[in-house]
């Protein structure tokens, strides 16, 4: 049974080009997966609309997907200039923390307020400070208590309320701030399925959401951005605690040497495969699709990349909230997806292996096993809270689809993160033949399965209340 999925799942971010309900249907029909909101730009008002109006569309388009809240996470900024301020290489400059903060000689050394009083505690002399991406570039010459002096090495324009970047230095923020749980609680009361956290640094800062969510009785999945380089320094750690991860390569790219970004990319891409989480790679993926009808060579190859490394999903940004062309880069991504994933599948091309840390996936790697030695077949499971179909996805079979059965919506939907995964919905019945039973029949009336198709059936068997792991060869009849 050849598959007709596309495996590598596309995250597409919500704004202004794709918040309407025309475009909206458009792009869940061209294979969009997963809708991210941005929440460090997002109002409370518009976050609950826009989540009320994609299950909406998705309802009349009879495509369910899930929807990703992107919390803002801790930031140092600037704060507002009356006008630009046009900086020269060499000019000395002052970052202040607290109100006249400028030091002596301030009426010659120019300045701009700062939204962290701890920059003058955590930075050190010879630090390098970048603002508005990287676009400015400061070495700290001397601080005290109410400001860093620093000198220009990288000229430009300094505007208001600019991101701050301190690369390799440990800021004193909170990883869950008090926005942060605001916008969460409005995401779980409209119906999320994930919550992306923002520069995450450690395990630690999981667990803090995790323990915020099983306050609110939430099974909402968490995604760990690694942004900076406490990031890659705990990379294993934190891939452990979170249920999935985001090379979230715009900071990342800021925060790290830009030749270290790809290795940092493989490592973090090799690290979820073989502790077998989803990884997706993000930012900049077909930026000039923002403004082009067409990507780059270079963007085109950046795509086929991530689907060779065997990613879960690729994600689109600002192609997708302000960008001339939404739906084009919906399709460029997906087109570009298949045509990898067809030289893969010719190639018969091998993932690495997988550390198995359980019984339950010693089995459901003999279920990958016979499905690779089987042409033409295809996984049938069935969970209820998505672990195993994640384990399947994570073995990545090479050709056969995994279709995936569960009795609950929140599940279906955050199975559309996962690598081959097709999910499906169906209440399951008392007893496990009847239940696999019903599954073939639905596959068969969808078209999705003919007589002779092959099913390598894994799935959990009730007998005498207790579970067995079961992996069987059905052929449809």
């Amino acid at each position: 049974m050849p598959s007709t999925i596309r495996r590598t799942k596309i995250i597409f971010t919500l704004g202004p080009a794709t918040e309407s309900e025309e475009m909206l249907e458009k792009l869940i029909r061209a294979g969009a997966d997963v809708i991210r909101l941005n929440m460090a730009h997002a109002k409370h008002d518009w976050t609950r609309a826009v989540i009320k109006r994609v299950r909406e569309v998705s309802r009349r388009v009879g495509r369910d997907v899930a929807i990703m809240m992107d919390i803002k996470g801790p930031e140092i900024r600037t704060g507002d200039v009356a006008a630009p301020i046009e900086l020269k290489a060499g000019e000395i400059f002052d970052f202040t923390v607290r109100p006249g903060g400028a030091g002596e000689g301030s009426e010659e050394i120019r300045s701009v307020n700062v939204n962290y009083q701890d920059l003058v505690n955590d930075i050190h002399v010879g630090d390098i400070v970048l603002v508005d991406s990287g676009l400015l570039r400061f070495e700290v010459l001397e601080r005290n208590d109410r400001h860093i002096r620093c000198k220009v090495l990288t000229p430009g324009q300094l505007t208001s309320r600019r991101h701050i970047n301190l690369p390799g230095v440990k800021v004193n923020l909170p990883s869950f701030t008090d926005k942060d749980r605001g916008d969460a609680l409005v995401g779980l009361e409209a119906g999320i399925d994930f919550i992306a956290m923002s520069f995450v640094r450690e395990a630690a800062d999981i667990e803090q959401l995790r323990e915020f969510l099983r306050w609110h009785d939430s099974r909402v999945q968490i995604i760990a951005k690694i942004e900076d380089q406490s990031a890659i320094a705990n990379l294993d750690e934190i891939v452990r605690a979170c249920d999935a991860l985001m090379v979230a390569r715009g900071d990342l790219g800021i925060e790290c040497p830009y030749e270290e970004l790809p290795i940092i990319q493989r490592r973090a891409v090799q690290t979820c495969q073989a502790l077998g989480r989803p990884v997706i790679i993000a930012t900049h993926m077909l930026e000039s699709m923002i403004t082009q009808p067409m990507p780059t060579r270079a963007e085109i190859t950046d795509v086929a990349n991530a689907v060779y490394e065997l990613a879960d999903c690729v994600m689109l940004s600002g192609e997708t909230t302000v960008g001339r062309y939404p739906l084009e880069s919906v399709l460029m991504l997906d087109k570009i997806s298949r045509r990898i994933e067809a030289d893969q599948l010719q190639q018969g091309e091998t993932p690495r292996p997988m550390i198995l840390t359980s019984d339950k996936m010693k089995v459901l790697r003999s279920a990958v096993v016979m499905a690779n030695e089987l042409p033409g077949s295809a996984i049938l499971t069935f969970t209820r809270r998505g672990f195993i179909a994640q384990g399947l996805a994570a073995l990545r079979p090479l050709q056969a689809p995994i279709l995936a059965f569960t009795p609950h919506e929140e599940t279906f939907r955050q199975m559309r993160l996962l690598r081959a995964i097709e999910p499906w919905y169906m209440p399951f019945a008392s007893d496990p033949d009847t239940t696999i039973e019903n599954a073939i029949n639905m596959l068969r009336k969808e078209g999705r399965i003919q007589v002779g198709a092959r099913l390598v059936v894994a799935t959990d068997l009730l007998s005498q209340n207790r579970l067995f792991d079961s992996v069987q060869l059905r052929t449809v009849k």
